[in-house]
């Protein structure tokens, strides 16, 4: 874990305040799963700040954009984004962006989807930091590893604000430098 910096929360506090904050939905999007709803968290202006700065904190002067995740991912990756003075990509579901795409296939714990990002939005060389919600799967955090890669894009990294330790998707990922604030 990074080393807290002047007028940076506690990483233990921050997770502390997180951890109060996200509530379970059960049987959303379906009857057999709980939900991790982050609303709250995002409500709250000062957790909300914290974990942006959290999320960006180990990833500063080592990327030049940060990829998003539709769409929660979206949410977060755009102030971290802007707090580490870098660009910002969206990486969205499928038929949602309006020019060229590269596009990839995942499998999500209830069901299948497809991520698509635009052909020129990174180049050869580009340093990305990956930023979305939850680590559930880990599919959705591959696909979007792929797609950048296929790019020329180098992955430094994945942010994210929760990790589902029982769907186990940090296995997955064995690749990637994952930088989590809470796991539930």
């Amino acid at each position: 874990m990074p080393a807290e910096t002047p007028g940076r929360v506690g990483d233990e506090a921050i997770r502390d305040r997180v951890r109060a904050l996200v509530r379970d939905v059960v049987g959303f999007p379906q009857p057999d799963v709980t939900f991790k709803d982050i609303t709250p968290v995002l409500a709250d202006a000062g957790v909300f700040a914290d974990a942006v700065a959290w999320l960006g904190a180990p990833f500063a002067g080592r990327t030049n954009k940060v990829a998003a995740i539709e769409a929660r991912g979206f949410i977060l990756g755009a102030p971290v984004a802007y707090a580490l003075g870098t660009g910002l990509v969206p990486v969205r579901k499928l038929g949602k962006l309006p020019a060229d795409t590269m596009s990839q296939a995942y499998m999500l714990e209830y069901g299948e989807a497809t991520l698509e990002m635009h052909t020129d939005a990174v180049e050869p060389g580009d340093k990305v930091l990956i930023v979305d919600d939850v680590i559930a799967t880990g599919g959705t955090l591959l696909a979007t590893a792929s797609v950048l890669r296929r790019g020329g894009a180098e992955v430094v990294g994945v942010a994210a604000l929760l990790e589902i330790v029982a769907l186990g998707g940090r296995a997955r990922l064995d690749d990637l430098d994952l930088h989590v604030l809470l796991s539930v």
